[in-house]
Formats: structure tokens, sequence, C-alpha cells
């Protein structure tokens, strides 16, 4: 089996790499008296409609005995107060300088012994859907926070049969033991008053402290998925994957990575009016294989926004449970769902893997193409990097926008362009082992990497229609690239609607700084965790030599 559960008694010692004082505390939890197991999805099912505040709306779940419920099952809405997204200031990562991982063990300790009255669920699944890598997780927590772990289960692979066999198949991942997550979401704390999401992610646990928002778990949990699958020989990606299959047995594998609200999940699903035979991994969470090119998906099901998606939309068919959106009484007298935000920002749904009916979990082929979505305002909508080091560099200083999915300290400017390294705020290892691995995917196997603006360009925004008729230029073959400016690697495709004028002082002055910004931001990694190699500031440089050429 992939991850380790069970140790012989002779490997239970503080030698074994797998244990630490934090991961013992933490799974110690699990064998309480006060635990119960929770056997199967319809189990969850019941708990979380029977939960107080539960709205059991009158929608039906679409197809429900193929993804393991009921059959008159029924879309669970519930919401979860003021806090609507990711609280990033409250995450501790052990093993970096400034965290004292004797302080957060006391605090998990005193978390522990504070839930010893309380009925406690614990859940298993499965992170990763092929047998080249599926890692078992554990979920904690307490009675009342039913919902959670219903959707927990929804997001990853619940425990089946096919994939509890798949799963004594799959290859053995040395020194990796199972993921044990801890969520206590209504824990309070004077001095930490956003809450505490404690990870340690050597030895595959967290304890998730003050945060009733689902996303909390659903990352928290690939946070320590991921880091296993770098460990073991996988680029971890935050982003969505696709295959196009053209004529002549032709295929076309493209991969796009950006932030909540970057287009990476509108790209992932576009089906181009039915123009391409098209294949989905997923839009969130997979792995590439650095040693064949091949791709994994990490989860069955879709964490999606319901901002764009009105009461009739076709994709709402596909909802199994629905977060922090409205509820009202439709013409028949049905309960049913109030979408697109009215209530709040960042409503959330997990719809089932039937949404992709051309949905498979693992492509065989290597990826061809790596995107890198932007809200640069420099950028124009779609540029094509040619050099293997920048353009791992570009994804290490990938540049964007904050989202309504994350939930900001007070002093944190929404609006700000912020650096996001590969889109992935999870990581939880050194940058330099994403670098080392993009940059591999873009000098050994020749991987094609582009830039796409899909904020706005200067003042002007970038439709998702220019986006995606780019896409399908790409894909065709029939993209023309020219050079951009006097950059010796960088081209750019012309777009009518959106001129680049490089004899404009004042845009090269904007152009100017946000190379600045980048640079700035790796020389303030040097000595620390997030360090580059010194190629990565040189070809920076370099850009930004070019560019007073113009």
């Amino acid at each position: 089996m992939a991850t380790i559960s069970k140790f012989s008694r002779d490997k239970i010692n503080k030698d074994n790499p797998i244990f630490s004082q934090i991961r013992s505390t933490i799974e110690t939890t699990f064998y309480g008296n006060n635990v119960i197991k929770i056997n199967s999805l319809k189990e969850a099912y019941k708990l979380a409609k029977n939960s107080p505040g539960t709205i059991v709306t009158d929608m039906p779940v679409y197809k429900p005995e193929e993804i393991g419920l009921d059959e008159n099952a029924k879309i669970l809405l519930f919401n979860d107060g003021g806090v609507t997204g990711r609280t990033a200031a409250a995450r501790r990562i052990v093993g970096e300088p400034s965290i004292d991982s004797s302080k957060y063990a006391e605090i998990i300790r005193e978390s522990v012994y504070n839930t010893r009255y309380r009925k406690m669920y614990h859940a298993e699944s499965f992170i990763g859907l092929d047998k080249n890598f599926m890692v078992r997780a554990h979920l904690l927590i307490p009675e009342g926070f039913e919902n959670i772990l219903y959707n927990w289960l929804l997001n990853f692979q619940y425990m089946t049969e096919g994939y509890v066999n798949m799963y004594k198949e799959s290859i053995k991942l040395e020194n990796e033991g199972d993921i044990y997550i801890l969520s206590v979401p209504d824990w309070k704390d004077e001095k930490n008053p956003l809450g505490l999401s404690i990870f340690d992610p050597v030895h595959n646990c967290a304890c998730i402290l003050g945060m009733k928002y689902f996303g909390e778990h659903k990352k928290g949990t690939l946070t320590l998925a991921w880091g296993i699958a770098n460990r073991n020989g996988y680029a971890s990606c935050h982003g969505g994957l696709k295959r196009y299959n053209l004529n002549n047995n032709n295929k076309y594998t493209i991969g796009v990575f950006g932030l909540s609200g970057s287009g990476k999940s509108t790209i992932t699903h576009e089906k181009h009016n039915g123009k391409y035979d098209i294949t989905i991994l997923h839009d969130d969470a997979y792995i590439i294989s650095t040693e064949n090119g091949s791709s994994i998906a990490l989860e069955p099901s879709y964490f999606d926004k319901t901002q764009d998606y009105p009461l009739n939309s076709e994709a709402n068919k596909y909802l199994i449970t629905v977060q922090n959106c409205g509820a009202t009484i439709d013409e028949d007298g049905k309960c049913v769902i109030v979408t697109e935000d009215i209530r709040n920002g960042n409503g959330r749904a997990i719809k089932s893997k039937l949404w992709a009916d051309i949905r498979v979990d693992k492509i065989e082929e290597p990826v061809d193409a790596i995107v890198w979505l932007m809200k640069d305002p420099s950028l124009p909508p779609v540029l094509k990097i040619n050099d293997p080091i920048l353009a791992a560099v570009m994804g290490a200083t990938l540049a964007t926008k904050r989202s309504s999915a994350e939930r900001l300290a007070n002093n944190v400017d929404k609006d700000a362009l912020v650096i996001e390294c590969y889109a992935n705020p999870f990581r939880t290892y050194p940058l330099v082992d994403d670098y080392n691995k993009f940059k591999e995917l873009f000098q050994k196997r020749n991987v094609d990497c582009y830039i796409f603006n899909t904020g706005f360009f200067l003042d002007k925004k970038v439709p998702k229609e220019v986006t995606l008729n780019s896409l399908e230029l790409i894909v065709e073959g029939k993209a023309k690239f020219k050079p951009w400016g006097s950059f010796s690697n960088i081209e750019l495709l012309k777009i009518d609607d959106f001129p680049v004028n490089m004899e404009d002082s004042n845009y090269i002055n904007e152009l100017q700084n946000s190379i600045n910004y980048r640079i700035q931001f790796l020389e303030s990694t040097k000595g620390g965790r997030n360090e580059l190699p010194e190629e990565a500031l040189d070809v920076l440089y370099k850009m930004k030599e070019e560019l007073k050429g113009e």
C-alpha cells in the first residue's frame, strides 16, 4: 500500500522518521473512546442532513447511486457564518525558521484535552486516483460539524471496494505515513483571533483550529498530499489540466495554473461549443510525473464557485452540497438555493464527478504546454516564453490579485498585485523544489510555456472570449507569435483589440516596474527557504536590460 498505517512493534520508536511530537499528539486523538468511525458516505450524508442548521433543499442529487448515495438524496446547504474564505495568515508551517514546534504542540495538546467530553467523528479517504499515487487520509472533527465531514468525503475519494482494491495494489511510498488532520472549528483563542492551521508537513499531519470554512479542510489536506508528491517524484499542481484529442490521433495536453478566480476552472471545463474532442483530468489539484510526464488527479469532485451559475444553470444539476449561499421558495413551493453571491461573497458548491462526462483520473500522455494565468496589467493578453529558465521563473513569480476565496487580514489590500509562486499558496516545501521540477519539464521534456493575462491589460479588461480564442489557435497550431519588442526569449500573440505600444514611455515604465517587482521578490528570498538559484535573478536582470533597448 502507498502510505503506512500500521507498524511492527520494533519500528515504533523515536528513530522512526514517520513519528514526531505533533504527529503523535494528533494521531493519538483518533483512538479516544469518544471517537466514532464513519464507514460510508451514506452514513455521513445522514449525519449532515440531521445536523442543526442544515438546509435540506428540494433539489435532488443527480444520479446519487452512482456517487455512493441513496436514490432520494437531496442537495444540502450549510452556511458558515461571517467567514467565507481561507485565512492564509493563520497558517503555521513546522520547519520554517520562525516556528517553535513545541509551542504549537502544546496548543494542540490543550485543544485535544478540551475535546474529551465531545463526540468526535473519524472519516477516511484516498488522495490520488491512480495506483501510481494514492495516499490514505484521516479527518477527526467534533459533533456539530457533520457538514464539513460530509463535504470532505465528497471532495476526496471515499472508501469503495474498487478504490480499496486499487489502494492495495498502489505503489508503496517509503517513510510516508497516512495523513492525519484534527479539526476543532469552534476553537477560540484571544491571541489567535483568526484561528490557527498548524502543519507538520514532513510528518503528514495538521491541526485546524477555529476555522469553519470547508476550503480550509480541502486545501489543508491537499497541502500535505502535495508535499508527499513533491518528495516522491512529482510536480505538485494547483491548476487544471485537459487534453485535446485532435485529428489523425494527435493529442495536445495543456495545464493552466492560477489562483481562484483566475479562470483555471473556466478554461479547464470549456468545451469550445463541441469543436473538439476533449478529456479533462481536473480543474484544481493534480500532479505531473517528472519521470514520464503523465498526470494524476488528486480529487474526484469539484469545489466550485456558485457566483457565475444562476439557479437555472445546467451546471447546477450536478451539485451535491452548497456552502455560503441563500435559499428561497420557488413557485412550486420547493426550497431552492440562491446563488450568484447575493448572500455573501465566495459562495461555493461541491459538484459531482459526473459534471465532466469527459473526465479521467490519469492522462498518460506527457503534458505539451503549461500556462501561467496572471493578472498583471503590464502584460499583454498572451505571451510565449521560449527560455526554460525564464519559463520556470515566471511561474515562480506568478503575479496576480487576491480573490474572494481568501479571508484577508485588516491591513492587506485585496487589489494589490501579489506574487503567488506557481499559483500554489499551499506549498510547505522549499520553492526550489517546484522551480527545478518545472524547469525540467520545460528543458528536458520540451514543454511549451505561455502566460495568459486574464485580468486587465493596462486599463482594459481581457474578456474570456479573447483568452479562449487564443487557446484554440495554440491548440490547432495556428497561433502566430512575433518577437515582443527587444526581448530575446519572449514572443507576443498579436490581438487587434489589445495593441502593444513599445514606444509609449509610460507603458515601458509600467513594464519595468513589473520586472523590478519580480526581482525584488526574488532578492527578498535570499537566505530563506524560498531562495532560488542565481540563474533565476540573472534571467530577470537580462530581461530588464533588454527592455532598456527599447
